[in-house]
């Protein structure tokens, strides 16, 4: 129990911090965008570095390590975490799907037979770097229980959108691919089931499986994830392949490659994100609504259903009030909205305008969660 205590808290400083230098990047792209430097920047992106632009080696090379680390930390959750029993997984499950349906069901009437109707799922993410930068300001105003809810339901809602990027937002499927991305992520599993515990023997396959699954017509990170899923937990002589990779991958994630994609796309020219039309107007109002009202709405409502029914309970300390701060700060949809939003759409003028309206409606969240969240008197 000190263990996790100490691994959560570790988790906390390093989102944190991550989160800190995350804004500081967006400031940094938000400049070179409204500025004489986006030119060259724009044609460093689109810079072929052997078969792929550097924008594409970020957004589906760098990023499939993102979900490689956001994989290894579902499964371990599942296996030894807040995830790991009924009781303690209940809550934040209710709550994430609430906070994924309801937005996204939001989005989805607000843009009815529009042209932007495909971006029902930009609302539903949650940018789990900033919220435990701004939790971790006042956190003597967050109770433990509540942190952990948080990292819990961001973690749940992590694999939604895996889930949602693999089944609507992939191109059409190429089955030899396919059949190679199969085959490899099944040599994965029977590595893991010969004990064999040496991390490149599932690293060197998943390179494979990447280049696989990029040319199948599935979205290149999903390779990430069925990575981690084959990498073993089990501990043995104090080393676990599963938890070490994380502590590896932890700091280049949080310190370079989510900093790596935000300069990549965030340099949004203001004048541009400003330019307004009927489909425009529907797609700002729908992520605006998703992520402002159709977060906090759905996380506190589908908690508020899940405890009056006994399937869950409140944390301990923890208020409801508190709840809709938590759901107000999951409006803070950043690194995955955007990302969902370049696999929604080709047009350059929407996707400005979408990425415009998610860095003003996680703003907005930030401010409003954070707000409620220190306000609110906590019993010592």
């Amino acid at each position: 129990m000190i263990n996790q205590i100490k691994q959560f808290q570790e988790f906390i400083r390093s989102n944190a911090t991550g989160g800190n230098l995350l804004v500081a990047c967006i400031f940094v792209a938000l400049i070179i965008g409204n500025s004489s430097l986006s030119l060259p920047y724009n044609a460093a992106l689109q810079y072929h570095l052997g078969p792929y632009p550097t924008i594409e080696w970020i957004n589906d090379g760098l990023m499939a390590i993102f979900f490689l680390l956001v994989g290894l930390e579902i499964k371990d959750e599942a296996l030894n975490g807040e995830l790991s029993s009924l009781r303690s997984a209940t809550l934040p499950v209710f709550a994430a799907v609430g906070g994924m349906v309801i937005p996204a069901l939001f989005y989805y009437i607000i843009n009815h037979n529009t042209p932007t109707a495909k971006g029902w799922g930009i609302p539903m993410a949650t940018d789990i770097a900033f919220v435990v930068a701004i939790i971790n300001v006042i956190k003597k105003k967050v109770p433990l229980s509540l942190q952990v809810f948080i990292k819990a339901l961001a973690i749940v809602d992590d694999l939604g959108a895996i889930v949602v990027i693999a089944i609507f937002y992939s191109a059409g499927l190429h089955s030899i691919y396919l059949l190679m991305a199969g085959l490899t992520f099944g040599l994965q599993l029977l590595l893991n089931r010969l004990g064999v515990r040496q991390l490149w023997a599932y690293l060197v396959p998943g390179v494979f499986l990447w280049y696989f699954v990029h040319n199948s017509g599935i979205h290149a990170t999903v390779a990430g994830v069925l990575t981690a899923m084959a990498i073993p937990y089990k501990i043995k002589a104090d080393y676990s392949p599963l938890k070490t990779l994380i502590h590896r991958l932890e700091n280049p994630v949080n310190y370079l490659i989510i900093p790596i994609f935000a300069l990549a796309n965030s340099a949004i020219n203001i004048s541009e994100g400003l330019k307004d039309g009927n489909h425009v107007s529907a797609l700002s109002a729908g992520i605006l609504v998703g992520l402002l009202v159709g977060k906090p709405v759905g996380i506190t409502l589908f908690s508020w259903l899940a405890v009056n029914m006994r399937l869950s309970q409140l944390g301990h300390r923890v208020k409801w009030k508190q709840v809709w701060g938590i759901g107000q700060l999951a409006g803070i949809g950043f690194t995955m909205s955007i990302f969902v939003t370049l696999l929604s759409f080709g047009s350059t003028e929407i996707q400005n305008q979408a990425k415009f309206t998610i860095l003003i409606a996680s703003s907005i969240a930030a401010f409003a969660g954070y707000l409620i969240l220190k306000n609110i008197k906590v019993k010592a």
